[in-house]
């Protein structure tokens, strides 16, 4: 009896189409600011047109798309694909707001309060003694510790720089003056009860943070934490 252990996909690999959860007007936004990137470093020249240069990022930034399979579908080289990612990135950084700025705005705005919480972003696991840096022992698993604040209705106001997985969100917090930020702008800030201790800022100091619990089955600690909300107030 013959065998067929032939591949059933041809040489030349198989390409699709896929559509990603993002408005035009991300895709143009990101288009508009690579155009006037290149036209300031002086590039005239890239294998593919802003356009179809910030969809390729943007599939590997939102949907964690390969670069090696975004390469072969676009006749360009991996190593092109990352290192538009990297470009990118630094586009986006370099737009991003300080911290102290973003809370000013905030409460020129009336807003009065701020929402605290840290999030960690899984990474594969380093070689050598880089490993153990990275390593949660909250999360039991690798990965980096990012710090963000959004206001009171959840919309994104400013997310810190990477700190190594084992760094815990207090020790984060402090690295960054958190507290100190908030008092300067008149602000408060709702965290859960993963952040006491955080506030020192002694009896005699306005409340930088208010600690509330993370379970929302808990309905005394839901009302106590509305409550400490509103008797924070809008900034003068």
């Amino acid at each position: 009896m013959k065998k067929y252990n032939n591949l059933a996909e041809g040489p030349d690999g198989f390409v699709y189409t896929a559509r990603l959860p993002l408005s035009s007007a991300t895709l143009n936004w990101l288009s508009c600011l690579i155009r006037g990137h290149l036209k300031k470093i002086g590039s005239w020249w890239r294998a593919l047109s802003a356009g179809r240069i910030a969809g390729i990022v943007l599939a590997v930034l939102r949907c964690d798309q390969r670069p090696s399979d975004l390469a072969g579908g676009n006749g360009v080289h991996r190593t092109t694909v990352s290192r538009w990612v990297r470009e990118v990135v630094g586009l986006l950084a370099a737009r991003a707001p300080r911290l102290d700025r973003a809370l000013k705005k905030i409460a020129r705005s009336g807003g009065g309060v701020v929402l605290l919480d840290g999030s960690l972003i899984r990474t594969p696991r380093r070689t050598g003694t880089e490993t153990r840096k990275n390593y949660s022992g909250k999360h039991k698993c690798h990965g980096l510790l990012v710090i963000a604040l959004t206001d009171d209705k959840g919309r994104l106001v400013w997310v810190s720089a990477v700190r190594p997985g084992r760094t815990s969100e207090i020790t984060a917090c402090r690295h960054y003056k958190l507290t100190a930020h908030l008092r300067a702008a008149g602000l408060g800030a709702i965290a859960d009860l993963g952040f006491v201790g955080l506030d020192d800022g002694g009896p005699d100091a306005d409340p930088a943070v208010i600690k509330c619990s993370a379970v929302p089955a808990q309905r005394k600690a839901r009302r106590d934490y509305e409550n400490r909300v509103s008797t924070l107030g809008a900034p003068a």
